[in-house]
């Protein structure tokens, strides 16, 4: 799994699988795109005006958290 950020066009990626065949975008909102592989698999999901949806919550981190280990991590995200 990978995040990227653009910057340039404030927009953030997240990344699921490496390679996906004929990949449909769907809009769930107006910043939100989810991209579906022909298997029916998430491909990846992209964050439209990123830096309001990433810093809104949290206190500006990027919170991971693996639920069935009870580990957290939070990563600071640059405004």
């Amino acid at each position: 799994m990978k995040l990227t950020y653009d910057s340039r066009y404030n927009v953030a990626y997240l990344k699921f699988h490496d390679k996906a065949d004929n990949v449909e975008t769907v809009q769930v909102s107006a910043d939100i795109n989810v991209d579906i592989d022909s298997d029916g698999r998430v491909y990846g999901i992209e964050l439209l005006n990123a830096n309001d949806q990433l810093l809104m919550e949290d206190g500006g981190k990027l919170v991971i958290v693996n639920e069935a280990g009870g580990k957290r991590k939070e990563v600071t995200l640059e405004r």
